[in-house]
């Protein structure tokens, strides 16, 4: 770990009731002496102990400025490990900037973006997995985003990883000694315990692997598309959903022209919503960028919420909307069941996950809306509270070790020696200590900790 005292403003800057400067090192106490002064002339800061505060007055170049309240933490039982000071102030910016100057003339290093959780796992007090929680906790907007990053900080995905990297090592320690050491009479291991073993390694990961994507959706949110042909009610319930007039409304075939954006809440889950333009054959040239980029969202969208117009029987265009949802995560509205009806929910009935009938004009219509979306987001087996992947690069580690199980599986049924099987182990491992950061790389970590904010 490096020596150097690092400080840093942990809260966000800009204006706000309170500022936290946190300082973090060997030297943590000694640069709070020289910025503190206790409101108690007998108290001293190199004095106190951990889990104590005081109260009073920060010093800039000798002179004192504003009211301070001072937390400190001893090292090992500190978020870092290390000595940790907190220096707590108004939020003013030229207040907070004056406070952390102060320390940096003190005698303290500018903390990089994530050093101070950096250090959190240099020092064992956390795994690499639990400090990629922190930056998805601080930026979770969803309830069950948020519940997702604090299952992972509290080590729900660790303890599930565990089990599995304590059963390949001892497998592994137990095939290097049987085939290094066969003057000792080791033992040879029974082909069901191998198989038994391997086969629940490899089933654990893969769990791990399909839950992923609808995981990402618990933490990330769910791209959400509406689409439908022009003056069908897209934007009405865009609207609805939005909670307020976010979108353009009026009687007019194509006013919608471009991809209209809002993130929202829906039974806890954030959806990304995108209101499209009206799909529509057209020799405009505007309109038609715009239908152009709202295929580009119904491509990628994780969830479709196709509008029909009830009043307008089901033509060629709502027919091939139809056939594009099948098998995707879908849900049908039909729209305007005030006017006389000439589209029956019947009639879309088997392409997509589920149909629902309403007026854009009744006052329970975005109830019915939001009830319906969430009913279809049923992530089953997708639980905020469980372990899961949450991100890229533990997907990828994930992969690497189900690969390299499979492998193993493949060459104890091909009857290959087990010098061949314990080589596949222990790649499995070697993933799985990356996963986990036991034996990450400086460039894992680096690229870890480059996407923490500053402060934390």
């Amino acid at each position: 770990m490096t020596r150097d005292t690092v400080a840093a403003l942990a809260t966000a800057p800009g204006t706000g009731g309170i500022a936290v400067v946190r300082i973090s090192g060997p030297q943590a106490y000694a640069v709070a002496a020289q910025v503190f002064a206790p409101a108690d002339k007998a108290r001293k800061v190199e004095e106190a102990k951990g889990y104590t505060a005081m109260y009073g007055r920060f010093l800039w170049r000798g002179r004192p400025q504003d009211e301070t309240v001072a937390l400190f933490f001893r090292a090992p039982k500190s978020y870092t490990g290390e000595d940790v000071v907190e220096l707590s102030c108004h939020g003013g910016a030229a207040v907070t900037k004056a406070l952390l100057e102060a320390c940096i003339e003190a005698g303290a290093v500018p903390a990089p973006p994530g050093e101070f959780t950096k250090r959190a796992f240099l020092s064992g007090r956390i795994s690499l997995t639990q400090a990629e929680a922190v930056m998805d906790l601080i930026s979770a907007s969803s309830r069950s985003g948020a519940a997702a990053a604090q299952a992972a900080l509290s080590g729900a995905l660790y303890q599930k990883i565990k089990p599995v990297t304590v059963q390949l090592t001892a497998l592994a320690g137990h095939i290097a000694a049987y085939i290094d050491y066969p003057e000792e009479g080791v033992p040879g291991l029974e082909e069901g315990v191998l198989l038994d073993t391997l086969c629940r390694a490899r089933e654990t990961l893969r769990a791990l692997i399909e839950g992923y994507d609808k995981g990402a959706m618990l933490r990330m949110g769910v791209e959400t598309a509406i689409v439908g042909s022009p003056n069908v009610g897209k934007s009405t319930l865009f609207n609805l959903l939005a909670g307020f007039d976010r979108a353009i409304v009026t009687p007019i075939a194509g006013t919608t022209r471009d991809v209209v954006e809002q993130a929202v809440q829906v039974g806890g889950l954030e959806l990304l919503l995108a209101d499209t333009a009206g799909l529509r054959e057209t020799a405009d040239t505007v309109e038609a960028e715009g239908i152009r980029r709202s295929y580009g969202c119904f491509e990628k969208a994780q969830l479709v919420v196709a509008v029909f117009d009830g009043s307008q029987p089901l033509e060629e265009a709502g027919r091939a909307l139809c056939e594009s949802c099948r098998g995707r995560r879908a849900l049908a509205v039909v729209n305007k069941t005030d006017l006389e009806r000439r589209l029956k929910a019947e009639e879309l009935a088997g392409y997509f996950t589920d149909v629902i009938e309403l007026s854009a004009r009744d006052e329970d219509a975005a109830d019915k809306l939001e009830k319906a979306v969430a009913g279809v987001l049923q992530l089953t087996g997708a639980e905020p509270g469980g372990a899961m992947l949450a991100n890229a690069r533990q997907l990828s580690a994930a992969v690497k070790a189900a690969g390299a199980l499979d492998d193993a599986l493949e060459a104890e049924r091909q009857g290959f020696d087990l010098d061949a099987v314990g080589v596949c182990i222990d790649d499995a491992l070697n993933a799985l200590y990356e996963l986990t950061g036991e034996s990450a790389s400086d460039a894992v970590i680096e690229e870890v900790f480059s996407k923490f904010c500053v402060g934390k």
